[in-house]
């Protein structure tokens, strides 16, 4: 049986906002799967079906000066963060319109124009990176707050440690969100870590951390609110842990032979897209036909961005030598 969530504190215009966002990451991914089966799409694809909430209820806690960063897994965290579908779609093309400019890829997904860098493949990458974000913060007195996505996987990186470690001596004002979905790539994170809880290993660094329902939209923007309140007011950093489910297998040719068919049965019934219709039909804070409305507008969205990906144009060989920190030998100063 699905099982509710708590409606009360929220508006219905706000819970429909946030169905509407998770549901466009939803769709996107789906069509992005068909379009990779079809041949459409290069390269590689890891898809974030189940974890919506995270995405959504994390990113709309944030203010507009506030930046992420995003892992292989971004789509759901750039479309959330404020990467238009258009842009998204295109850049898995490849094409020139593409967020990247066609040069990222799915991997690599990411706007500085919208506070999100370029996703980063590299397992805790992202937690590197975002200790330089935290500390330019700082140091600008700017109010700003940058958030680092990461799995459950990552925790077992030096690179976790060392940041969350240099970011609590500094009392950067950063917020941390695990997205446990229990598996890094084929492997259980309780076969790689004795205690149970991600929010375990931070103790040591004097940072709190706090386990939330990941499948609820609402319970991660109450978390990530009040971690967004805490770094902005100098208290240092939050980890906030979201116990989540990935629908799909770890990249494109996973057939989740690792994973019981029961384990993924008793998640799909806490979808959080389902939960919050459930939720507000129950409320009678929406219709049917509410829902109904919001998927046709979706997909009409979808469709748009997928013909404008084909209709634009590949990037120019000579665009490779653009967006380059240092230039190619003989061709200038290195820098």
């Amino acid at each position: 049986m699905t099982e509710r969530i708590n409606v009360d504190d929220v508006t219905t215009e706000r819970a429909l906002d946030l169905y509407r966002e998770m549901l466009r990451i939803r769709r996107f991914e789906d069509r992005v799967y068909q379009l990779f089966l079809q041949g459409e799409l290069p390269g590689t694809l890891h898809q974030y079906q189940g974890q919506e909430a995270v995405a959504v209820g994390a990113c709309q806690a944030l203010n507009d000066g506030d930046w992420i960063t995003s892992t292989h897994r971004p789509h759901g965290h750039a479309l959330a963060k404020g990467v238009t579908v258009r842009s998204a779609m295109a850049e898995l093309y490849g094409k020139a319109t593409g967020c990247c400019g066609g040069k990222g890829g799915s991997m690599h997904l990411g706007d500085p124009d919208v506070g999100m860098i370029p996703a980063i493949a590299i397992v805790a990458g992202g937690v590197s990176v975002v200790s330089g974000m935290g500390l330019a913060f700082k140091m600008q007195r700017n109010g700003h707050v940058a958030l680092c996505f990461f799995g459950d996987g990552a925790s077992n990186e030096g690179a976790f440690h060392e940041g969350l470690n240099f970011a609590a001596v500094q009392k950067l004002p950063i917020v941390y969100v695990c997205e446990n979905n229990m598996y890094g790539a084929s492997t259980p994170f309780t076969a790689t870590s004795l205690v149970p809880n991600v929010a375990d290993r931070v103790a040591g660094y004097g940072i709190p951390a706090v386990i939330v329902d990941g499948m609820d939209v609402l319970a991660i923007h109450d978390a990530v609110s009040e971690a967004r309140q805490r770094a902005a007011a100098g208290d240092g950093p939050t980890l906030i842990e979201a116990k989540t489910y990935r629908f799909a297998g770890h990249s494109r040719g996973d057939a989740r032979g690792y994973r019981s068919r029961d384990e993924e049965a008793e998640w799909k019934e806490k979808d959080p897209l389902v939960r919050l219709e459930y939720s507000l039909l129950n409320a009678g804070r929406a219709q049917e036909s509410t829902f109904a409305q919001i998927l046709d507008e979706v997909n009409t969205e979808l469709e748009d961005a997928v013909e404008f990906s084909r209709q634009s144009p590949d990037p120019r060989p000579e665009d490779a030598l653009t967006d380059a920190y240092a230039t190619p030998i003989g061709t200038g100063t290195h820098s």
